[in-house]
């Protein structure tokens, strides 16, 4: 949607917006047209046949021919209103329906900048209820032709009965113009203020309703409601303003309009008292009369596009932001190397990454961490082009992302979320979203291999159950999200904080089956536990808007500031100690009581090695992690693959570990080497 007028660029994409949605619709705009006005032309025969009729009936002359006349006019009448008011209806509701595709279609390929500008609430108001009012306007339109050939037609018959009829009406017509003027103008600031209310009202009804059990559990619903309708007094005053302009022309017009109509019957009462005129064409004036000061008919009409206007002026605010452009070039067969060359964002005025540099070799895992407001979740969009970068561009596999094609991106990239959205009309739908063709067997496979495919199979209907209908916990809706990820497939996965709702010992098998398989897609892992950050091959640590250092998460872990992300109760092999500090002593406890063996209170990651069917050595061994590396590789660096003690977390060799331990952090930062 391009803009006209560089001073008001949203009006622009509304007059461009409106003028498609009128061709859109063009076919039943020009009959609804031609259909007013012939109605309006019918309007115009009725008097002159009515005068006629009239003449020969006081001169006792035949007029059966005239009568019926005016008979037939009556009933086209009321055929070409009923035609009308089909055809306007059928207008309307097309072109709504054209406007809120349109938009939603926009709005989806923006992206999430739409919601960060104008919030969902206030989005969903102005693409059902400002689509609704703009909508009118393509009808609206082709109806104001026929409104204003009424008064235009009537000022004509007056001048074909006698020039004086229609002089005396042109003399006060320049007042009736300014009415008119003023009632366009007031109405539209108006209408504006009252849609921009609906729309704050909105926003903070969705966000109330999005955190209601929050407001239950608070226990301020009455602080909630009162927020959510403080705008109500701008809505009334907005609407009230609306009203008085509308009851100000209306009053108006009730004093012009029949000083204009007594006016025009004086002077045709006149020159009946000189035989210039006969009673027949006296009644035909005085309906003339009526006919051209039809300036009711033309206040409503003005005042319905003045707020079709407005509403469109909102939508078109949604069309200034531009939509994200695809490219045409070919993603090459390659292992999933993905690349961030000086990625620059900024969110609200503030810059959230500054000139990050990351190269993150095909088939291994990265994750990122840092605190919260450090831009993970943001690099992570823009990893996928969820999102655009500000500065620097984002590569896979040596091609920027920009210059992707739409099918081509998406098939490469797959995502999951922390609140993953289940959109589909069942459960098995929901998992094979956005797949050409998902099989059943590809959806259970997926489903498995994120642990859900036990509690979909207990599904009243299994993986036919529909969404709305199949209760489900936060972790098991996280855990269907992942589904959904690992049926798409791609040779990226990004993982947005997609395992903070799972258990431990959830989240630790679902780490297994990504990454002890061997080489597969690349997986970039936003984390927020040390025990996911310690599976991966590297961890990028955000701080600042700038990655602070790169590296293995036991080498990061000797950092007192890195390990501070994680708080206190994290363990140094990565596992949430925090978790289980209601042993008091900081141990992973819970996971070993998941499993009533191989858990070790005294901090030897026995608890992690419970996992494991095979190899496990709870007396403080680190076998879990020989089976997660597959090189036998500890956690600590040293390389000890037999199953031996490992060093203390905060030593390295005897000596104090912050002072020993390397670590990527200035330039383009490359994951360290590390086989699988």
């Amino acid at each position: 949607m391009t803009s006209r007028g560089d001073d008001d660029p949203a009006a622009g994409h509304a007059r461009t917006l409106l003028r498609a949605a009128t061709r859109y619709s063009g076919g039943r705009c020009l009959a609804l047209c031609l259909v007013s006005i012939a109605a309006t032309g019918a309007g115009l025969l009725l008097p002159a046949a009515l005068g006629r009729a009239l003449d020969l009936l006081l001169a006792h002359a035949p007029a059966t021919r005239w009568v019926l006349c005016c008979a037939g006019l009556v009933l086209l009448l009321g055929l070409l209103d009923a035609v009308q008011t089909v055809l306007t209806g059928t207008v309307d509701a097309r072109t709504t329906a054209w406007l809120r595709r349109r938009l939603t279609g926009h709005v989806l390929g923006v992206g999430p900048r739409a919601a960060d500008r104008f919030g969902s609430g206030d989005l969903v108001a102005r693409l059902v209820g400002n689509a609704a009012e703009a909508g009118t306007t393509p009808a609206a339109r082709a109806a104001l032709v026929a409104a204003l050939a009424g008064p235009v037609g009537g000022v004509v018959a007056l001048g074909l009965i006698d020039w004086w009829l229609a002089a005396v009406f042109l003399a006060g017509a320049p007042l009736l113009a300014l009415l008119l003027r003023a009632v366009s103008r007031d109405t539209s600031e108006s209408a504006s203020r009252y849609q921009r209310a609906q729309g704050r009202i909105a926003a903070a009804l969705a966000e109330a309703v999005e955190g209601v059990r929050t407001v239950r559990a608070a226990g301020t619903e009455g602080r909630e409601t009162a927020r959510v309708l403080r705008p109500l007094p701008d809505l009334s005053r907005a609407g009230h303003r609306m009203w008085r302009v509308q009851g100000r022309a209306a009053a108006r017009a009730v004093a012009v309009a029949p000083l204009l109509q007594l006016a025009v019957v004086a002077v045709a009462g006149v020159l009946l008292t000189r035989d210039r005129l006969s009673v027949g064409e006296v009644l035909a004036a005085s309906r003339y009369a009526v006919l051209a000061t039809g300036v009711g008919v033309l206040v409503g009409r003005l005042a319905g596009l003045a707020r079709a206007r407005a509403a469109a002026r909102r939508l078109g605010e949604v069309g200034t932001e531009p939509a994200t452009v695809y490219g045409t070039r070919g993603l090459p067969d390659g292992p999933g190397r993905l690349e961030l060359r000086g990625v620059t964002a900024r969110r609200g005025g503030r810059t959230v990454l500054d000139g990050v540099d990351l190269d993150v070799p095909g088939g291994t895992t990265l994750a990122v961490v840092g605190r919260s407001g450090a831009g993970k979740s943001l690099l992570a969009a823009l990893a996928g082009r969820l999102a655009d970068p500000d500065g620097g561009e984002v590569l896979l596999d040596g091609v920027p992302l920009r210059e992707l094609p739409h099918d081509a991106l998406r098939g490469a990239v797959g995502y999951a979320f922390a609140r993953p959205a289940l959109l589909g009309g069942t459960v098995g739908q929901a998992i094979g979203l956005g797949l050409p063709s998902a099989s059943p067997g590809q959806v259970r496979e997926a489903a498995r291999t994120a642990l859900a495919d036990d509690f979909v199979r207990r599904l009243p209907d299994g993986y036919d159950t529909p969404v709305a209908d199949a209760p489900r916990s936060g972790g098991e809706t996280q855990r269907l999200g992942l589904a959904r990820a690992f049926a798409h497939g791609g040779r990226l996965l990004i993982l947005d904080d997609a395992l903070s709702s799972l258990d431990t010992v959830t989240e630790r098998r679902i780490t297994d089956a990504l990454f002890g398989d061997g080489p597969g897609a690349t997986r970039l892992l936003v984390a927020h536990r040390g025990a996911t950050a310690a599976c991966a091959d590297a961890v990028a640590w955000l701080d600042g808007g700038r990655v602070r250092a790169v590296g293995r998460h036991e080498e990061l872990w000797r950092l007192a500031e890195y390990r501070a992300v994680f708080g206190d109760g994290a363990g140094p092999d990565g596992t949430d100690a925090d978790e289980g500090a209601g042993f008091g002593d900081g141990t992973d406890a819970d996971d070993g009581a998941g499993f009533g063996n191989g858990a070790s209170p005294d901090r030897t990651g026995a608890n992690d090695g419970a996992v494991l069917e095979a190899g496990t050595d709870p007396d403080g061994t680190d076998a879990n992690h020989e089976a997660g590396f597959g090189d036998g590789a500890a956690p600590d660096g040293t390389g000890v693959d037999d199953g031996g003690a490992r060093p203390d977390p905060d030593t390295r060799d005897g000596t104090s570990g912050e002072s020993d331990v390397t670590v990527r952090t200035a330039g383009a930062v490359r994951m360290p080497g590390r086989g699988r």
